[in-house]
């Protein structure tokens, strides 16, 4: 084991570095395999076989000034539009329908037919997934978008339908995660953390990495940070910077450490019996509605990230470097070093490290 550690933390390293001289570029995304295999999308698909009409019931937390909130409504009207009407979409934003910690058992019920999810919070149902909620496993966009949006991430997406009856159908860039404080603080190592009450999403996952990365983590829904962060009941968050300006966190903290701990995405996912009753033309649109989402979600995030430090210093925050090989090196130990990671599949591990 103390071999296997050593070699990954070097394969880290070795990433992180060739990450740093490699810019971000664009990717295609094949359909999952689901328990029916989608076929080739097409607009031109015949009404014939298109089935009786279906409206989807699509509940997310998150707020439409999120790039993956618009992109809801990308993948609203572009599945009306490619299915002729047979197919419509109800959306619901800003968690109005189900909140953060409630959508997904409204998705295993049926009682609504798509959320955003992510690994995070798949992790009780399938504790392996745990794997990609681990911090510096993705070293950046191309990176994750390559396996996530690729044959590994059909594996791991049908694996999950199989074990708890939802399908993720895709992975949306939601940014690169980075440490906001409410004061004027450098985070430059994890003993900087000590002691700091981060916010970190109502999961087991997600507070393991706050642990990981050497935070006292505090569990709060999405819908309810920006007051947590006015009232003083957190110290800080991690978010995309996209977030932190879309949320408009900037107006209740002062400083960001860049220590991007965490490529993120989200994953538009379709409660199984939902996707099981459409056709084969239906699975199709869907298919093509995800990617022309995920590219509009993708292609806005990384605009953003490009520009948003210039707007988030105009609002007075100071943005610091992190040592991001320091923050590295203690969370893959934390990692290795508990039970959490006895679930993971090592060799799949190794092989998406190679991918960097």
């Amino acid at each position: 084991m103390k071999n296997w550690k050593r070699s990954i933390a070097l394969s880290l390293s070795a990433m992180m570095m060739a990450a740093a001289l490699t810019g971000c570029g664009g990717s295609s995304t094949p359909a999952p395999s689901g328990s029916s295999p989608a076929p080739a999308a097409s607009g031109a698909s015949s009404a014939s076989d298109a089935g009786d009409p279906v409206n989807l019931v699509f509940s997310i937390a998150a707020v439409p000034t999120d790039a993956h909130g618009a992109a809801q409504k990308v993948f609203k009207d572009t599945l009306e539009s490619i299915s002729g009407g047979n197919m419509t979409v109800e959306c619901y934003d800003s968690g109005t329908l189900y909140g953060q910690d409630t959508e997904h058992d409204a998705l295993k019920n049926g009682d609504v037919d798509m959320i955003y999810s992510s690994a995070s919070w798949l992790t009780d149902g399938s504790p392996w997934v745990s794997m990609f909620t681990a911090g510096y496993v993705f070293q950046s966009y191309d990176h994750m978008t390559k396996v996530l949006n690729g044959d590994i991430g059909k594996e791991v997406f049908q694996k999950i339908a199989d074990e708890q009856g939802i399908l993720p159908l895709g992975a949306f860039y939601l940014g690169t995660r980075q440490v906001s404080l409410s004061e004027d603080r450098q985070i430059k190592t994890p003993e900087d953390l000590n002691g700091v009450n981060l916010r970190m999403p109502n999961s087991d996952a997600w507070v393991f990495l706050g642990k990981a990365m050497g935070a006292n983590p505090t569990a709060i829904a999405f819908n309810d940070l920006y007051l947590a962060l006015q009232t003083g009941t957190v110290d800080g968050q991690d978010n995309p910077l996209p977030t932190v300006q879309s949320a408009k966190f900037y107006e209740v903290q002062k400083s960001i450490s860049l220590t991007n701990h965490l490529v993120d995405s989200v994953w538009p996912t379709m409660n199984v019996n939902t996707w099981n009753k459409l056709t084969d033309t239906q699975k199709g649109w869907v298919m093509e509605a995800v990617e022309a989402a995920r590219e509009a979600c993708d292609s806005q995030n990384l605009k953003t990230e490009s520009e948003v430090q210039d707007f988030l210093k105009e609002q007075g925050l100071n943005i610091y470097e992190a040592d991001v090989a320091a923050f590295a090196d203690h969370v893959l130990d934390t990692y290795l070093n508990d039970p959490i990671s006895d679930s993971w599949d090592k060799d799949l591990l190794a092989e998406i490290q190679a991918m960097a």
